[in-house]
């Protein structure tokens, strides 16, 4: 999109009115929480005058969408939470702002779980985002199947979590690259379930200032975009060392082993980890990750079988340190300071206070993780919780620090174990089930730090995206996103259509 703006294949001013058009033909899809229409214009009306001027900054007129965990100057940040339903933030997250400042379009602030705690983008206090795949605005596409599958009138399939508004609006090109943030795997999951590019970029290679903590170890500002050249874009104007941030390195990403000299695809290696043929993956899934080892073999590169023995035990060590990280960092939410405070009768003293604040403002998921938190940080517990969850995640890192020492260069893995299931068939199970499910294949990588990339491999029976997961060493990002340019090429997914409206 970028290069048709450079080219003069579109003019900035159509690019914006298509968006502009998108945004609201998918207002049932409930992607966006706030559209910043007059801010918008604004910033068109500066890219338009930049490109007759002929000095557009780098991705001068690029229509974005925001997570509404991520701070933004003078526009609500509510982490779809009635906690901070009214608050306003008085600056910009540095990712926002490098974005802004390249040039960027804001579109708006998109849906998600309250304070990113679900996969499926179905616990925002704004109601559920719905996935644009079987749904009324997409048309049908023409698949090898002869059968296509739209969701019955009184249900939807997911978007994912817990960036699935973000997901949803790349997907129906409403904007071109939209920020999430990923804890767990939650902007791989959306975009596995919505057919996107889903980029968690390696821990510290971003700053996470003005991103809303859930998880301070592993939260990751993530990139969705329809193309894995799109992210790159987006990754070049973000990534880099925060003075704001000190778990930002002030180091650069290592050179990427495709463009270092004399490298050939012959001498990269891709590890097949055992442990990821879980149970519960569908035929479906297993079908795509075969066909893109064969793929990568046709290619050129070698494909090997690899372990990773402590991968089972993931969910239950973040089962531990997420509600630990989450208790501390919800303690903020008080009634006191800013953010929603209860009133009424009985809030004689500030214990009643808190407790009928967070009763009213937090729903049930997060209490419950701020209560399993607070109950594994007793004195009592301390030990036999935390500390062994720490050891294990150890182990987890290890894992794949040995296994990089091995010569394998990169993991192809699945994302999700299955399509985008219905709405009705994702409320069977509670949101720990759910977690347990659905960050099977994508919450290592947060624990490791590494980064890792969901890319869309083709369409299943239902006409729903099933995608594949790269992951890569610490700071091999570049690698990483010139593999998955390359596979992007060989496997051409197909763009969804639009009914017209």
């Amino acid at each position: 999109m970028l290069q048709q703006l450079k080219n003069g294949g579109c003019s900035v001013q159509e690019l914006y009115v298509q968006c502009l058009n998108r945004v609201q033909m998918i207002k049932s899809l409930n992607a966006y929480i706030t559209v910043t229409n007059k801010i918008s214009q604004i910033q068109l009306e500066e890219s338009a005058q930049r490109y007759l001027k002929g000095i557009p900054r780098p991705i001068e007129g690029i229509p974005i969408a925001v997570k509404d965990n991520f701070c933004t100057k003078n526009i609500k940040t509510t982490c779809a939470s009635r906690m901070l339903e009214n608050f306003i933030p008085t600056y910009n997250a540095t990712v926002v702002q490098r974005l802004l400042d390249s040039g960027a379009i804001l579109m708006g602030k998109t849906n998600m779980d309250e304070f990113g705690m679900g996969s499926g983008t179905t616990e925002s206090i704004f109601g559920p985002t719905r996935n644009i795949w079987g749904s009324h605005v997409i048309q049908k596409l023409n698949t090898n199947f002869k059968e296509s599958f739209s969701s019955p009138p009184d249900d939807f399939f997911i978007a994912g979590g817990s960036s699935g508004g973000s997901a949803v609006a790349v997907a129906s090109g409403s904007c071109t690259v939209a920020l999430g943030s990923d804890t767990g795997g939650s902007v791989r999951n959306p975009a596995s379930y919505c057919g996107v590019v889903g980029f968690k970029p390696s821990y510290g290679s971003l700053s996470r200032y003005g991103l809303i903590p859930l998880v301070n170890s592993m939260d990751v500002p993530g990139i969705l975009a329809r193309t894995v050249g799109d992210c790159r874009s987006a990754f070049d104007i973000i990534k880099g060392w925060d003075p704001k941030d000190s778990t930002t390195l002030q180091r650069p990403l290592n050179k990427s082993k495709l463009k270092r000299t004399s490298a050939k695809l012959s001498k990269l290696c891709v590890g097949i980890p055992k442990e990821f043929h879980c149970p519960g993956l569908s035929s479906e899934v297993s079908d795509a990750w075969r066909d893109v080892m064969d793929l990568l073999e046709n290619c050129g590169i070698r494909v090997v079988q690899v372990s990773l023995p402590h991968t089972s035990y993931s969910i239950a060590c973040y089962s531990v340190l997420n509600p630990c990280e989450v208790a501390s960092n919800m303690a903020r939410y008080d009634g006191l300071r800013y953010g929603y405070r209860a009133t009424g009768k009985n809030l004689n003293s500030t214990e009643s206070l808190y407790a009928a604040t967070r009763s009213q403002a937090l729903n049930q998921i997060v209490r419950g993780r701020i209560l399993a938190g607070n109950y594994f940080l007793l004195k009592e517990n301390y030990d036999k919780y935390f500390v062994q969850a720490l050891k294990l995640r150890r182990l987890i890192y290890e894992d794949y620090v040995k296994l990089w020492s091995t010569g394998v260069d990169l993991l192809l893995t699945p994302v999700t174990l299955s399509d985008a299931p219905l709405f009705s068939e994702f409320n069977q199970k509670d949101s720990r089930a759910q977690s347990a499910d659905q960050d099977y294949c994508t919450q290592p990588a947060n624990m490791a730090g590494i980064p890792a990339l969901s890319l869309p491999v083709r369409m299943s029976k239902r006409n729903l995206p099933l995608s594949i997961q790269l992951m890569a060493p610490h700071f091999d990002d570049e690698t990483l996103l010139d593999v998955a340019e390359l596979v992007e090429k060989e496997l051409n997914f197909p763009q969804p259509t639009f009914k017209e409206t």
